[in-house]
C-alpha cells in the first residue's frame, strides 16, 4: 500500500512540474517548495495554460490539483484573488463605457468540465467580482423541443454578449461534441462535421469583436466521487445531487477522451482552450480571474472622450 502512496505522490508531482516554467521548477527543486511571490507576474497565466493549438493534450499527465503559476497556499490564493476585484471591476466598466461611442468589442467566457468542477462555484467567486449589470449568463441546460429543431448553434447565438458585456456560458455548444460523443446521440460523422463548425462560428465572433475565452475545469475522478458524496451528507445539497451523474462516471474514460479531442480540435489562434486545474477550489478561482484579467488588459478599452465642451457645460451648471 505504502508503495502505491508514493507512486501516486510522484506521478502528481511529476504532472505539476509539467505545468511549471522550467526557472520556476528550478528553484522548486532547489529549496524544495514554492516562494509565495512564485507565478506572480513572471509569466502570463495564458501561456501557461493554454492548449496549444493542434495538439492533443494528456488530460491523465495534468494533476488536477496542481497549481501552476499561482500562489503559495490558499490563504494567498484568497487574498490575490480578492485584490483582482478593482482592476477587474475597472476593467469592465471601460469595456462598457468604450461600447457607448460604437465599440462592439466584449468578452465570452465558456466553462466546461465535468459534474462537480466549479462550473457554478466559478460563477459565484469569479463573477461576483463583476457589475452584474455588465455581465449576461447563461447555463445551458438539455435542449428544448423547439432548440431540437434547430442546428445546434442557434440556441448558443440567442445568448452571445453585446458589445461591452461579459458573457459567460456555464457549458455550451461544446455539449454537441461531448455527450453527443460519448452517448452516441448523433452519427460520429456528424460529430466530426460539428468541430469544423465551430471553429468557423468562434473565428467570426473574434472577427467581430469578441474575445472568447474557454476554460475547461480539470477535476480528478477521486475528488469528483468526495464532492458528491459532500451533497449527499447534506442534505441542503441534495438539490444539487443528481442521479445521473453516479452513470456518467461510469464512462469517465470516455469523457476524458472525447475532451482531449474537442481541445485539439477547436483550440485555436481565434479562439485558444486552457486547462485549469480544479481540485482545488482557490487555484480554479485565482487562475479564471487572471486569465480574465490578462484577456481585458489586452483588450485595453478606454474611456470615449467627451463631445461637448466641458467649460461650457460647467459654466452653464454653475449658472443654474
Amino acid at each position: 500500500m505504502a508503495g502505491k502512496q508514493n507512486e501516486k505522490r510522484k506521478s502528481a508531482k511529476s504532472s505539476e512540474k509539467r505545468l511549471e516554467k522550467p526557472d520556476k521548477r528550478a528553484k522548486r527543486e532547489k529549496s524544495g517548495k514554492r516562494s509565495a511571490a512564485e507565478g506572480f507576474g513572471a509569466r502570463p497565466l495564458r501561456e501557461l495554460l493554454r492548449v496549444t493549438p493542434g495538439e492533443r493534450p494528456d488530460l491523465g499527465g495534468i494533476d488536477p490539483s496542481a497549481t501552476p503559476g499561482g500562489p503559495v497556499d490558499k490563504a494567498a490564493g484568497v487574498a490575490a484573488t480578492a485584490l483582482l476585484a478593482q482592476p477587474l471591476g475597472s476593467l469592465q466598466e471601460r469595456l462598457y463605457a468604450a461600447s457607448t461611442a460604437g465599440d462592439r468589442r466584449r468578452v465570452l467566457l465558456i466553462l466546461q468540465g465535468m459534474d462537480t468542477s466549479g462550473k457554478g462555484g466559478t460563477l459565484k467567486h469569479v463573477i461576483g467580482l463583476f457589475n452584474p449589470s455588465g455581465c449576461r449568463i447563461k447555463a445551458f441546460k438539455a435542449p428544448t423541443e423547439e432548440e431540437l429543431g434547430h442546428p445546434f448553434l442557434w440556441r448558443i447565438k440567442q445568448e452571445l454578449p453585446r458589445p461591452g458585456e461579459i458573457g459567460i456560458f456555464d457549458r455550451s455548444h461544446y455539449e454537441d461534441v461531448l455527450i453527443a460523443r460519448v452517448r452516441e446521440l448523433v452519427p460520429r460523422n456528424r460529430v466530426r462535421a460539428r468541430y469544423a463548425q465551430i471553429n468557423r462560428f468562434e473565428k467570426a465572433l473574434a472577427d467581430d469583436g469578441v474575445t472568447v475565452v474557454k476554460v475547461f475545469l480539470h477535476i480528478g475522478y477521486e475528488e469528483q466521487r468526495a464532492r458528491l458524496l459532500q451533497r449527499l451528507d447534506n442534505p441542503d445539497k441534495h438539490w444539487k445531487f443528481n442521479v445521473g451523474d453516479i452513470e456518467e462516471r461510469t464512462v469517465w474514460p470516455a469523457y476524458q477522451e472525447a475532451y482531449e479531442v474537442a481541445l485539439e480540435r477547436c483550440s485555436t489562434d481565434e479562439a485558444p482552450w486552457y486547462v485549469v486545474p480544479a481540485d482545488r477550489k482557490w487555484y480554479r478561482n485565482w487562475a479564471i480571474s487572471t486569465l480574465l484579467r490578462e484577456h481585458l488588459e489586452d483588450i485595453d478599452p478606454q474611456y470615449p472622450k467627451g463631445e461637448f465642451d466641458v467649460e461650457e457645460c460647467r459654466r452653464r451648471l454653475l449658472a443654474s
